[in-house]
């Protein structure tokens, strides 16, 4: 099994096929681009502290700490963790599967066609263009998903969970006091979305004309709703919104308890922002519809396992 230890900053190319991916860091950086190549790319640019570990085994390619495993990794602690800091950038096949645990950096990954699994603790995670199933896992950090296609689960302690032209078959979404923030796709088809949060807010915005079956409630927040074609229940603690939109196919669930619940409705125009609000409702949030590219045209040429000169 070939395996390199990277305790300075080396670039790295794997011409042997490459169907899994593997990355576990604690701070700084990891950047994963899918490509149209068949081989795989990889630059670590900037390190501190303890070597990284690097192997290729029945195609799996790994990039992590010896002592960061993967099973228990949110519960991870190391009291020397913060002198350990690594920026990664990995260009692989678009189909590999990809699965990056990060304790305290950032992470993006993008253009991914085989799945991703991210879990975070204080990090924020960005997630671009992917196809295939996707779930997001984070302690406190946020996350944010633009233009995902395939079955989405989201997970967060207190980070804020956000979603950007949504066209996901299903979409759940938990959280216990970070916000929950829902922006579908017009040209997707019916959705089923089940929003779950216990003192987060929860903003959806669904496209017009919609099509939902639509249930949100609130033990004791505010509601706001943005559809005619909706009933509001309930005047002090309690309230419900309940209903159907168009042919009633796809399936919007809401609850929280305490926290409020807005539902939106997408304006004409597409430069609208996203967060803009008709005038008979009110929304209570905001977002940020800034797009992160799903970048398939790295570029480089291919060898063996050896060092290159860029990415």
């Amino acid at each position: 099994m070939p395996e390199w230890s990277v305790a300075e900053p080396k670039k790295l190319t794997f011409d042997d096929p490459v169907t899994a991916l593997h990355v576990r860091v604690v701070n700084g950086t990891v950047n994963v681009v899918g490509t149209d190549e068949g081989s795989a790319r990889l630059e670590v640019s900037q390190i501190e502290g303890p070597a990284l570990t690097v192997t290729q085994k029945d195609g799996t390619l790994t990039v992590a700490y010896d002592d960061l495993p993967w099973k228990g990794f949110l519960k991870w602690l190391d009291p020397k963790g913060w002198r350990r800091s690594a920026v990664v950038s990995l260009a692989v096949p678009a189909s590999t599967r990809v699965e990056v645990g990060v304790v305290g950096a950032d992470a993006l990954v993008s253009g991914i066609d085989g799945g991703a699994d991210v879990k975070s603790v204080t990090g924020a995670t960005t997630l671009a263009g992917l196809s295939g199933p996707v779930r997001a896992t984070t302690v406190s950090g946020s996350v944010e998903v633009q233009s995902v296609t395939g079955e989405l689960r989201l997970n967060s302690v207190s980070g804020d969970l956000t979603v950007i032209e949504g066209a996901c078959p299903s979409v759940k979404a938990d959280s216990v006091s970070g916000s929950i923030i829902l922006d579908l796709d017009p040209t997707s088809g019916p959705t089923d979305a089940r929003l779950t949060n216990v003192s987060g807010e929860i903003a959806i915005r669904l496209p017009h004309p919609a099509d939902a079956e639509v249930e949100a409630n609130t033990a004791s927040g505010t509601v706001s709703n943005a559809f005619d074609d909706l009933r509001v229940t309930g005047q002090r603690g309690a309230k419900k919104i309940t209903g159907r939109l168009g042919g009633g196919n796809g399936r919007l669930k809401a609850t929280t308890v305490s926290g409020s619940i807005a539902l939106l409705r997408r304006p004409p125009a597409e430069d609208e922002p996203w967060d803009t609000p008709p005038a008979t409702a009110s929304s209570g949030t905001s977002g940020d519809d800034t797009a992160v590219p799903a970048d398939r045209s790295a570029h480089g040429t291919t060898g063996g396992p050896t060092e290159r000169k860029g990415l």
